[in-house]
């Protein structure tokens, strides 16, 4: 009887550790986010993309991401007005290229 028993000690221990593998796996996703934004104006023709930060979604603070034609991401605030129009700037950009009629909005 004591194969048995050593068979499902350590079949115990096997599933033991695979579970806390998996759940320390899953918690350690790790984010990208701004810390801070500076509030310094970008000529718009050097910005490509730009994406949001929202608070409360595993980051700090509110803001804007915008990316450089060098591929740089830089945190600014959000609600700026130079900040919406440099997005504007390069939703009209991208709609040129596509061909696409776009909305007004944006396209993120």
């Amino acid at each position: 009887m004591a194969p048995r028993g050593d068979a499902r000690l350590f079949f115990c221990f096997c599933i033991f550790v695979i579970t806390c593998y998996c759940t320390m796996t899953s918690a350690q996703v790790p984010m990208d986010c701004c810390l801070s934004v500076k509030n310094k104006m970008l000529e718009r023709r050097k910005i490509v993309d730009y994406g949001h930060q929202t608070r409360g979604q595993g980051c700090s603070i509110d803001a804007t991401i915008l990316v450089t034609r060098r591929g740089l991401k830089l945190c600014v605030p959000a609600d700026e007005a130079w900040v919406q129009a440099v997005m504007t700037h390069v939703d009209s950009v991208k709609c040129r290229k596509t061909g696409k009629k776009c909305s007004a909005k944006g396209s993120v």
